[in-house]
Order: C-alpha cells, then structure tokens, then sequence
C-alpha cells in the first residue's frame, strides 16, 4: 500500500479509453471525504508546457493551494495541443470534481503520453464518473491507480515512508526523457502530516531537487513533469526538516526506481562528486558526466576508461 497509506486518502484506477483493448489508464486519487487540503507542486521547466500542466498551476495559485482530488491519465500528454486541449483539461477536472464533490479548481490534473495529439475527451468524458465512483481506500486501490498511470514503464512505482508521527505515500510513472528538470514523469506523494501549503510547498521542491532533478537517462526534458503533494493534516506536525526529510526519501525512492526501468536500460550508476567548491559547482560537474555519450557507453561496455570522466570534468565549466 502507497498512495493511500497515509489517512485520509482514497484512490482509484480503471480504463475511460485512451489506450486500446481496455487497458488502465486513468488514476483518480482524492481526500477520503472530498475535502480540500494543502497541497503543492513542482512542474516542468520546459516552456512548451502542457495543458494539464498550465491548469494544475492555475488551480493551486488559485486556491491558495487547497486541493481535493488528482485526475492524472496516461497514453496521451494533451501537449501542443492548443485552446482544445486546455478545455479537455479543465473538463476532466470538473468531471472529478463533481464526482468526489469539490470544485473543478480544487482538482489538479497530470497527464503523460504522446505529444501533438488531440485528446479524445468526447470517448473518455463519460467514463471518468466510474471511475471516480470506484475511489476507495487500502492496497488494491492503490495498487490500480500506480498501474493506470503507466505507459511505457514495464512495473508500477510506488514507495512508502513512515516517519515520526506521520506517513508519506507516493506512486509515480517515467522510463524515458528521463533527466531534469525534471523528466517526463509524473509523481504524486500524500501525506497526513498536518502542514500548511507553504510550508508543503517548500519541503517539496527541497525534495524534487535531491531526487528527480539529479537523475538522467537521455538528457531530455519533457513537457508535461509534475510532482504534486497532498497533506490530510490527520497525523503529526513535523517540522520543516523531518517533512523534507520524509519527501526526500519517497521521491528518491521514485527516482531509483525511474532509472532502473528506463527504456533499453541495462545499468544503474551514480556520480558522486568531492572537492567541489560549491554544491552548485558539483551538479554541474556530475551533470556532465552523467549526460555524456562515451562515459554512458564506456559504463555499458563495462571498460570505466577514467579518460573520459576527467575530459568531461575539464569542460563542466567549475
């Protein structure tokens, strides 16, 4: 059990036809009692951001950050897909809404696949009901929503953290574009720490920088990265530290598992970096490493000719 650990969450996952052939392929992931609660979000820095992207961060400015429900889909990004693919977004989300009994802008929305379609809101509207109505609590429900949001991820991702007074749970998909800031992921944690939205918000992008902006797979960054977090406020006050601490730990969870289902991927390395002047100074040096071409290949052919770590290091610019 993950997404639906902590208390106050329900979840659910099923198929509104976006894939063929029945597979899942919406998550809906929502307070137990359709209640809005604190959240937050780290999105893409790509600029062709995506609607549910452009949505997600209206509603959260909107709401001061009081969210009540997740509708994230997958096989379609609702990318480059103009004034139409802002309105199947919000759509969907007013679909959610009325269905866990909030407001449309107290939904927020992810959404992954490929880019440059039309989103096929008509075949899907009409499934959403069902699928919202199917929300429940306990292991299955959230096994089924990790497993909707897949899409060419080969298992589900989901990780667990219990802490001193309080649970985060997380579920996330992305096995390529895989580098920051962030990768062509989705990630969604719940909490019931009682935290306020700034305070959430503030853990959460300390969490992001520690565990998916310092992964990389391809060196691409996509247009639809979202990592969202939701606190039920139903377990302990943490302080700062101990809720960054929790979220580190969840999202760098997500991010291991990430690399290691990427796309042909048949290895898993870290670059740790000493000596650096500055923290800055050292992502940027490891960031350089980790991109390169004939490091990469120098580290699947198992031959780790050292000549290449130390030319690329001369070119990092630290």
């Amino acid at each position: 059990m993950s997404i639906t650990a902590p208390a106050g969450f329900v979840a659910a996952g099923g198929s509104a036809g976006i894939k063929a052939g029945g597979v899942p392929d919406v998550a809906v992931v929502a307070t137990a009692d359709g209640r809005p609660v604190p959240g937050a979000g780290v999105f893409t820095s790509n600029l062709a951001a995506a609607a549910p992207v452009q949505l997600s961060r209206s509603h959260l400015q909107a709401t001061a950050g009081q969210v009540a429900g997740v509708v994230l889909t997958s096989g379609n990004a609702n990318a480059a897909t103009g004034h139409p693919g802002l309105e199947a977004a919000t759509h969907l989300c007013t679909l959610t809404a009325l269905g866990i009994g909030a407001r449309p802008e107290q939904v927020l929305i992810c959404q992954t696949g490929l880019i440059g379609i039309p989103f096929p809101i008509i075949e899907v509207g009409p499934n959403i009901r069902r699928i919202v109505g199917a929300r429940a609590g306990g292991p299955e429900s959230a096994a089924a929503a990790a497993r909707a949001i897949m899409t060419t991820d080969t298992v589900p991702k989901e990780a667990l953290v219990r802490a001193e007074g309080f649970t985060v749970g997380a579920m996330a998909k992305g096995a390529a574009m895989l580098a920051p800031n962030m990768a062509t992921m989705l990630a969604l944690c719940t909490t019931d720490a009682a935290v306020d939205a700034v305070t959430l918000q503030a853990a959460l992008r300390l969490a992001v920088n520690a565990s998916f902006n310092v992964m990389t797979v391809d060196g691409a960054t996509s247009t639809n990265d979202t990592v969202l977090v939701l606190a039920s406020g139903l377990g302990a006050t943490p302080s700062s530290a101990a809720l960054a601490d929790a979220l580190t730990e969840a999202c760098t969870s997500l991010a291991g598992q990430m690399v290691a289902d990427a796309e042909g991927a048949t290895k898993v390395s870290h670059i740790r970096v000493v000596g650096a002047a500055s923290d800055g100074a050292a992502h940027q040096a490891a960031r350089k490493v980790a991109d390169s071409m004939l490091v990469q290949c120098s580290l699947n052919g198992e031959d780790p000719y050292w000549g290449r770590v130390v030319s690329e290091l001369g070119s990092a610019g630290v």
